[in-house]
């Protein structure tokens, strides 16, 4: 793999805000995309892996999930993110930054941009809302 890539789920609005702040924003070689269009086999990833947190697939094989993978990102970055990355890593920081992630996760519904769809289970997003994530006859 030449280049690092960065998963997140890309059926969720408030992820799909997260990453266009990202493109815009944080000057990273990495591609930035969504599971669902993502060859999962080649980057080594299941959907299970990609339903629980966004994942980070580095250009050397390093492989980091959720908060830790926002600080690999971040540390493939310009300057200032590359700081925020390493604060991310530190101990007490990274302690506290799992709970907080998984908080969000479990909340992202509910937070700017996020939709109901959000809170469902990948099957269950499919099953309402299609594999194009717009409402399906009889929803």
């Amino acid at each position: 793999m030449e280049t690092s890539t960065f998963v997140y789920d890309g059926d969720c609005a408030f992820c799909s805000r997260c990453a266009e702040f990202i493109e815009r924003r944080i000057p990273t070689g990495a591609r930035v995309l969504p599971w669902q269009f993502a060859d999962l086999a080649t980057l080594g990833l299941t959907e299970a892996e990609c339903e629980e947190a966004v994942q980070w697939i580095g250009a050397d094989g390093s492989r980091a999930s959720g908060p830790d993978a926002i600080a690999k990102l971040l540390g493939d970055s310009g300057p200032l993110w590359r700081f925020a990355g390493t604060g991310l890593r530190l101990p007490p920081v990274r302690a506290a930054a799992w709970p907080a992630y998984r908080w969000v996760a479990r909340n992202r519904h509910r937070l700017p941009g996020g939709t109901a769809a959000c809170s469902l289970p990948q099957e269950a997003r499919e099953r309402l809302y299609g594999p194009s994530g717009r409402p399906t006859a009889g929803s």
